[in-house]
């Protein structure tokens, strides 16, 4: 696992770096977010359909924009959401709850609670486009400003916001399981080293959005 300890390293560097960013110019906020979310988006991509998951600069360079992205949004929704001297705590929490799901999954898949068969991955791929469809409506509406702006309310605070927001958590916490199951595939099948890195992104990618799940649903709940 050294490629996910170098990726997770790479995506905690620029989020610590992006975040003070963010804390010393409030402006850089708005950019380094859509840099960050947009340009990982765009490198997901090139991994997946260009088959390139394996390639270490797409998943450091990943790592590196959503660093960007995770420390810009991180500032804003903590600091928005509750008084600047408490924002740390907020972030800590979400941190700290991002933890504990994976090493929980990680317990679940290892005492096998939860098998990984291809019905149980369905489900989950199933869940996870449907969630996707359900951002991009909501995006799209908001954009033509339904509901004052708010779309569907999933990204608001209130309870549709967070009862959104925790069936991401769990459809995130679900999705660990199908990254360690295919870690292990392929430590079984004897892949090349290389093959690793395509696990980290995956892992990464599934621990960025879970983080900001937990931490969307921590600024709701300040609002409540």
């Amino acid at each position: 696992m050294t490629k996910t300890g170098l990726t997770l390293a790479m995506l905690a560097g620029t989020a610590v770096v992006s975040y003070f960013l963010v804390a010393s110019n409030v402006a850089l906020a708005m950019p380094l977010t859509l840099v960050g979310a947009l340009g990982g988006l765009a490198l997901v991509l090139v991994a997946t359909f260009g088959r390139k998951q394996d390639n270490p600069a797409i998943v450091l360079s990943y790592a590196a924009l959503e660093g960007l992205f995770l420390g810009a949004i991180s500032f804003v929704l903590a600091n928005f959401t509750v008084a600047s001297a408490n924002a740390g705590v907020l972030i800590g929490e979400a941190i700290l709850g991002t933890m504990g799901v994976f090493f929980g999954m990680l317990v679940v898949y290892k005492t096998g609670a939860i098998r990984v068969t291809p019905k149980f991955t369905r489900m989950v791929v199933a869940a996870l486009f449907g969630v996707l469809v359900l951002m991009l409506g909501n995006l799209v509406l908001a954009m033509f400003n339904v509901g004052g702006g708010e779309g569907l309310g999933l990204r608001s605070p209130g309870p549709l916001g967070i009862i959104f927001s925790l069936v991401c958590i769990g459809i995130a916490a679900f999705s660990f399981l199908i990254d360690f199951d295919a870690a292990d595939q392929m430590i079984r099948a004897g892949a090349p080293e290389k093959a690793a890195w395509g696990v980290a992104l995956g892992l990464t990618v599934t621990l960025v959005w879970l983080y900001i799940e937990i931490l969307r649903l921590l600024s709701y709940l300040q609002n409540e």
